[in-house]
């Protein structure tokens, strides 16, 4: 329990240095411009739910589903995965990846499920 608490705390410093201060969170080979768009798409509270449930036992809602929708998938995938690319985290990547697949299709089809027609 110590260890996923501490997961989420540095986590939680994570979200919050990539959405304060963007330009010191992008590594040099990543899409600067990229990484703004996607920053700005998401609030940081749906972050957090989002990161938590890749990361750990957390549940995404539907309002933070559809907001991850809406950020998009290449977003996603590439925020995740540089999250996941973190050393303490990097042992267990291929999994994150999975629970990040996940997440997407169960918000896609629970955004569609809610959109109205």
């Amino acid at each position: 329990m110590a260890k996923l608490n501490f997961i989420m705390l540095s986590l939680v410093v994570l979200v919050v240095a990539i959405t304060c201060v963007p330009s010191l969170a992008v590594e040099e080979n990543e899409p600067k411009k990229l990484w703004d768009q996607c920053v700005v798409k998401i609030s940081p509270k749906c972050a957090l739910k989002i990161i938590s449930q890749v990361f750990g036992d957390g549940v995404v809602s539907i309002p933070c589903c559809k907001e991850l929708v809406h950020e998009g998938k290449e977003c996603h995938d590439t925020l995740i995965k540089y999250i996941a690319d973190r050393p303490s985290l990097i042992g267990n990547e291929s999994k994150y990846l999975q629970k990040r697949d996940e997440v997407w299709a169960y918000c896609v089809s629970v955004s569609k499920a809610v959109s109205p027609a």
